[in-house]
């Protein structure tokens, strides 16, 4: 096994196919990455909500990459063993006019900063609402030191090429990865791509230092992010057409780990159902269940998630069956 590295500076706007790729590894090799914040660098520790308005949105959401693994062919499994993931010392936060669930709605018109201050949580794992909240000309920020913030530390985009020609936006999800925002990928999680061009074509960006499920405002605590993973083809995978990811969730008062299937498309109901119809296929074919006994099962014991709801024209739904289901324990 080999240990590689990609560049800060080796990043790119689009998902492109024909992008050279930034290095060259083996299948099972261990690359690192040195991330941007979402914002490309365009906001500081020292920003206020004046900035995100001068703010290039174009600019945003780079990925770092991308990775060309040797052996891994169209049809193949991409599989990403997440092993360390070191936010930077601050993030930020910021409501962006036009932008998010509720985009539309007029009591969010204006920009709105929070700058967080991470070096000082991380050691104890959570940070809070204090300080350096900018709501715009005029606004008074209220008093929310109470609040406390778990720090999960994750990436919100991690993905492999698109077999069409052409550049595709960095912003939202596709089946093969991108934009998913999903808070669940965080170290020790294994995500599964599907494969479309040779060498897959692996890249990596948008850290996350918190987050919830769903993104609604469209930012989370978004920082820089040192990044380790894992990258292995698989052959034996031939089901997975979206993002399938392995994880533990605090959830329920305890650690509990889950198989996620997903699904991508611009309605949240079609979206659903590709979610449905892929953890079917999973529990048939690596778990020998009956296409039907599958259906029941996902409707007893899986959790169907709101994973990535703000970056359209995709949203990216996740049915999640816990581990403890089909190990029997």
């Amino acid at each position: 096994m080999s240990i590689h590295a990609v560049k800060r500076e080796q990043a790119n706007l689009t998902w492109d196919n024909s992008i050279p790729p930034a290095i060259t590894i083996d299948s099972g090799d261990t690359v690192s990455f040195d991330c941007l914040d979402a914002s490309n660098g365009q906001l500081t520790a020292s920003s206020t909500a004046a900035d995100v308005v001068r703010m290039v949105f174009s600019q945003c959401d780079q990925v770092n990459g991308p990775v060309f693994v040797r052996g891994a062919r169209p049809g193949d499994t991409l599989q990403v063993d997440v092993l360390e993931l070191q936010p930077g010392a601050w993030g930020w936060t910021a409501i962006i006019p036009g932008f998010g669930l509720l985009a539309d709605d007029p009591e969010f018109q204006e920009a709105a900063l929070k700058i967080w201050d991470l070096e000082r949580d991380l050691e104890e794992g959570v940070t809070t609402f204090r300080e350096r909240v900018d709501l715009g000309v005029g606004a008074a920020g209220s008093a929310l030191e109470r609040i406390r913030v778990p720090i999960r530390p994750f990436c919100g985009e991690m993905g492999v090429a698109r077999r069409e020609q052409g550049a595709f936006s960095t912003i939202p999800p596709y089946h093969t990865g991108g934009n998913m925002d999903t808070r669940h990928l965080t170290r020790g999680s294994t995500l599964f791509l599907p494969v479309e061009v040779e060498g897959g074509l692996f890249s990596v960006g948008d850290g996350h230092a918190a987050q919830g499920d769903g993104e609604v405002a469209g930012t989370a605590i978004e920082t820089s992010m040192k990044v380790k993973v894992r990258l292995t083809v698989r052959k034996d995978k031939p089901y997975v057409n979206t993002p399938h990811f392995v994880s533990r969730t605090a959830e329920r008062g305890a650690e509990m780990g889950y198989y996620t299937t997903t699904g991508v498309d611009p309605d949240v109901r079609e979206a659903a159902r590709s979610a449905v119809r892929n953890m079917i296929s999973f529990l048939a074919a690596e778990h020998g269940l009956d296409r039907r006994e599958a259906y029941m099962l996902c409707s007893v014991a899986g959790d169907l998630r709101m994973h990535e709801v703000v970056d359209m024209p995709h949203y990216l739904i996740g049915m999640m069956m816990p581990e403890s289901v089909l190990s029997g324990h």
